[in-house]
């Protein structure tokens, strides 16, 4: 089964990079220093600094795996570089309005980087699969668990190529 790409901005992977890196290279040999320490005091078997850093290390080894695995799947997009600036692609932030005429708005970018709060919503979550080849007044409907809604797209907007 292909799985579809994992878009992310050039931002979002620098921050996956940097937690690859740092967790390799920092954390991972400071806890394989503190499992031989610990390792090295006798009975394994009721050391607790043993049993948590191999805890720990099996951890960290799964999250660099899973690291690993969504940076060799990524697909570095750019939405500065974006031509079609008139209709919503990844990386658009984009002012849209409910059918209570509440605005909000919210940027696209890859799953890894989503963050609902801070209004970055992930490029396969209803919201962005709805949005998504939309011009501005155009209304959308989406699903969501709180029943369907309407959204009309109010503006439009991306990165600046020379930033």
């Amino acid at each position: 089964m292909a799985l579809s790409p994992n878009y992310i901005t050039p931002k979002g992977y620098s921050v996956l990079k940097s937690e690859y890196d740092r967790l390799f290279a920092t954390e991972r040999p400071q806890l394989v220093e503190t499992i031989a320490w610990a390792a090295g005091n006798g009975d394994r078997s009721e050391n607790g600094d043993y049993i948590y850093g191999r805890k720990k290390l099996r951890e960290i080894d799964r999250r660099l795996g899973w690291l690993a695995r969504r940076m060799k799947a990524a697909k570095v997009v750019d939405p500065a570089q974006q031509v079609n600036r008139d209709r919503v692609f990844f990386g658009a932030t984009v002012v849209i309005a409910d059918e209570d005429d509440t605005q909000r708005e919210i940027t696209l970018v890859g799953d890894d980087e989503a963050e609902a709060g801070a209004g970055r919503v992930g490029w396969n979550a209803p919201v962005a699969r709805a949005l998504r080849g939309a011009a501005i007044g155009d209304l959308r409907r989406v699903m969501l668990p709180g029943g369907e809604r309407e959204m009309e797209i109010l503006e439009i907007s991306y990165p600046d190529p020379a930033a």
